[in-house]
């Protein structure tokens, strides 16, 4: 009988090295899918060594300063690393990550150090600038300086290393023959780069200079009506009676220094609007969150606790996550980490497995100074003063005139401007972090005491982290450092634009660009935890309804949440639920089908009113009448096959537009400002938003805009729309072939299965852990970011149905790469 996988295989490489050589010979006109492609003038024409590229392998022997280690890969390509020696172990991992995904390394250093530019042109000129005055690299200096003293500093170096050596012996990737240049030597600090980047991307945010301008524009009340500052409902992560650290079971409400001083909207006049959006631009897409969930031994039919966890993050090809194992005497793990970042972040070692998800906490604070009109001083603590920084940063640019730009700090951080607009700003980011101290020391632990005290060390970002282990502990705790903000010595929330220059919003013990004390932040015991909980999920919602200090207001609304709970509630009282089998204890098969669950609880709250309105009303036509049927069957769940689903995905936009449209274009505050779908589906008849129209008419008007739009686009069910046509390759709109295969997906921005087609975010990694015993994972892709090799995209069909496949600890098989003691360091 034929072999149809290796035939397969070989008409796939034959296919991929076809495409190259199609491209070759266009030479840079072929890399174009259309006249769109506005940064194409940056390519270089392209070469025979493109050729190079597609003969990437690994070598059998490498040289290594650091010891002896051994590679196996598995049938995924995930390379299973075994050493004596954790520098060994670390300089082979270095090696791997470079070989697989050395362009992501390199481009998110390049974005984060703001000198993209210098490879591509002025196209990205503005986030170079932005970058450059966040001074994300300074920061990153900073906290290398702390992190080499640790521990982790020795494996960081033969990290650098590692990646270093495969830059020297390997031929590059295609990547950089398409645009033409050479990677620079990985530096440490570089990896320190990453981290903030993943920070950044978590907790950079500035929703309180668009609540200012909301409030300046609508009114202070009808902001606070149309924004709350939190959701109506119950499906808090905690419930304030969880056993917490020393064994209480009692809650610790009004133990802190809670705010409540100040309007939201500060004492100070909102920030231009055009400086407004051009920073919101440089928030992670909409979206960004995650899923994760435990259950003790009570709940399973094995006896030990089970841990799910699926982040949502940027959807892209390569995916962000990469997959590895390391066994030493120190530490058997395995897991995800992002490229450049040495550990595994979210994993599971021999008796462990924890996860993050999002905390949605307010870490970042906007100032407004009086500035002199020099621009030289700012006024602060009653007198004039030079910024402690303001010097002139070069940027280079492809093609072009290099750029110069002012960098100013003052003591809260950098002061960003643009267009003669300036803003401060506070970041816990912006000072020395010791989160990757925290993360290796996760790798190597041995129970839940271990976790505690490494999450001491998880400065940034704010996570709730969620941890189980083979002894049948469960833990969650909110990680990261919460500032206390005071004004005039009283504390005050931090939804708000301070006063620079009165000194208000200030963070006790924070030294940005230095080594912070932290000593008027929220203290590790006083964070929202829970001590070996018994059931417990989180999914983006408030920690807590009535928390001891501040900790944000951003949070996401509750449908994931509280169909997650749902789920496990009646899974763990021994009941039927829709995602699968839940017939007594929970197994790793029902968590997965949890994982797959696409019912949009937005529906249920939105479908009825579309429907009672169109059969309200005589002589609309049949497509009306056929769409109102077709949702009134639906069981609200966004299935690629459903056409209710397509109806509901294109009605919600069409729908909001109508409300919101013309109140917000008369306060000159665009789509972006929109309230959230919670506000929406809540919003009474008699709302001013209505002024005088009949809510019912405009959800009649959305479904025939919604119709009209499925009828020019020729989409039949959800999955015509709903394809992961928006997971591509960085330069896939210049080079199409690097993308992944444009395929039908199931699931929504609402549901536990989470996919955002229009913003490329969705569930970026899965995995179900039993602690101790086995483990399942999938990734978005594949683990290689080669175009030619054959993980390239091997997992993407698997991600699409949830299809885990195993997680095993420990070293692998045969041998593909053995590291032997050489060289120099």
């Amino acid at each position: 009988m034929k072999d149809r996988g290796l035939a397969w295989e070989v008409t796939r490489d034959t296919t991929r090295r076809a495409v190259l050589a199609s491209v070759l010979a266009a030479g840079s006109a072929g890399l174009a899918a259309s006249d769109a492609a506005d940064r194409l003038d940056s390519f270089a024409p392209l070469s025979g060594k493109a050729w190079d590229a597609a003969d990437r392998s690994l070598p059998e022997t490498v040289e290594s300063p650091h010891g002896a280690a051994t590679v196996a890969r598995d049938e995924f390509g995930v390379p299973q690393i075994e050493a004596d020696e954790e520098p060994a172990a670390y300089f082979a991992v270095g090696y791997c990550q470079a070989f697989d995904r050395l362009f992501a390394m390199d481009l998110q250093r390049r974005v984060m150090r703001g000198r993209l530019s210098e490879v591509i042109g002025e196209a990205t000129l503005g986030g170079d600038e932005f970058n450059v005055a966040m001074g994300f690299a300074d920061a990153a200096a900073a906290t290398w300086e702390v992190v080499a003293e640790t521990r982790a500093g020795p494996l960081v170096e033969a990290f650098a290393d590692g990646v270093n050596a495969a830059m020297d012996d390997l031929p590059l990737p295609l990547e950089f023959e398409l645009i033409g240049y050479e990677p620079e030597p990985w530096t440490p600090v570089d990896s320190m780069l990453m981290e903030k980047q993943i920070s950044w991307t978590l907790t950079g945010d500035f929703a309180e200079l668009r609540r200012a301008l909301v409030a300046d524009h609508l009114g202070a009340k009808r902001a606070e009506t149309l924004f709350p500052t939190r959701y109506d409902h119950d499906d808090a992560i905690l419930d304030g009676t969880e056993t917490r650290l020393g064994g209480s079971a009692e809650s610790v409400r009004g133990a802190g220094e809670r705010a409540t001083t100040g309007a939201p909207n500060g004492s100070v006049d909102p920030v231009d609007p055009s400086l407004t959006d051009w920073l919101s631009g440089f928030e992670s897409p909409t979206g960004v969150g995650s899923n994760s969930w435990v259950v003790s031994g009570e709940h399973t039919a094995s006896g030990t606790p089970i841990l799910a966890y699926d982040p949502h993050l940027s959807l892209q090809a390569p995916p962000l996550w990469y997959e590895q194992s390391v066994d030493t005497p120190e530490r058997s793990v395995r897991g995800a980490t992002f490229s450049g970042v040495p550990f595994v972040i979210a994993g599971a070692n021999d008796r462990g497995a924890w996860s993050f998800t999002n905390l949605g906490a307010d870490v970042l604070d906007c100032y407004q100074y009086d500035i002199d009109d020099a621009g030289d001083r700012y006024r602060y603590d009653g007198e004039w003063r030079p910024f402690e920084v303001d010097e002139r940063e070069p940027i280079p640019v492809a093609g072009g005139e290099d750029r110069e730009l002012r960098v100013r700090r003052t003591v809260h951080g950098p002061l960003i401007e643009r267009e003669d607009q300036t803003v401060g700003v506070a970041w816990t980011g912006h000072t020395a972090t010791r989160t990757t101290v925290a993360i290796e020391a996760y790798g190597r632990s041995e129970g839940l005491d271990d976790v505690l005290e490494a999450t001491r060390d998880f400065d940034l970002p704010t996570q709730n982290l969620v941890y189980a282990d083979a002894d049948g502990r469960t833990l969650y705790f909110a990680t990261g450092r919460l500032p206390i903000r005071r004004t005039d010595g009283e504390v005050v929330d931090g939804d708000r634009i301070f006063d620079g220059s009165a000194g208000e919003g200030e963070w006790r013990g924070f030294e940005p660009f230095g080594e912070s004390s932290w000593e008027g932040f929220v203290p590790f015991e006083e964070k929202p935890h829970a001590i070996d909980p018994d059931v417990l999920s989180t999914a983006n919602q408030r920690p807590i309804d009535d928390p001891t200090h501040y900790i944000g207001v951003d949070y996401a609304t509750p449908y994931r949440g509280a169909r997650i709970a749902a789920g496990l509630d009646e899974a763990v009282d021994g009941g039927e639920t829709d995602g699968g089998n839940a017939d007594g204890p929970t197994a790793p098969g029902f968590h997965r089908a949890l994982q797959r669950d696409v019912r949009d609880g937005r529906a249920p709250e939105l479908v009825p009113e579309i429907v009672t309105a169109v059969r309200d009303r005589d002589g609309l036509g049949p497509s009306l009448v056929d769409a109102a049927d077709a949702l009134d069957g639906w069981d609200y769940r966004m299935r690629r096959d459903s056409r209710a689903a397509l109806l509901f995905a294109r009605y919600l936009p069409h729908f909001r537009e109508r409300v919101f449209g013309p109140a917000f274009a008369d306060a000159d505050l665009g789509e972006g400002y929109y309230p959230s779908d919670w506000t929406l589906a809540r919003l009474p008849d008699d709302d001013p938003l209505f002024d005088g129209r009949s809510r019912s008419a405009l959800a009649v008007r959305a479904l025939r805009d919604a119709l009209d739009e499925v009828e020019a686009e020729g989409w039949e069910t959800y999955g015509d729309y709903n394809t992961t046509r928006a997971m591509s390759h960085p330069l896939g709109g210049e080079a199409p072939f690097l993308n992944y295969a444009e395929l039908p997906a199931d699931g929504s921005p609402a549901t536990v299965m989470n996919y955002r087609v229009e913003s490329a975010v969705g569930s970026s990694w899965r995995m179900v852990v039993r602690p101790g015993t086995d483990a399942t994972a999938v990734l978005p892709g594949g683990n290689s970011g080669d175009y030619f090799s054959e993980h390239y995209d091997d997992q993407l069909r698997r991600w699409l149905e949830n299809d885990q496949r195993p997680m095993p600890l420990g070293a692998g098989g045969e041998p593909a790469v053995r590291f032997e003691p050489g060289g120099s360091q």
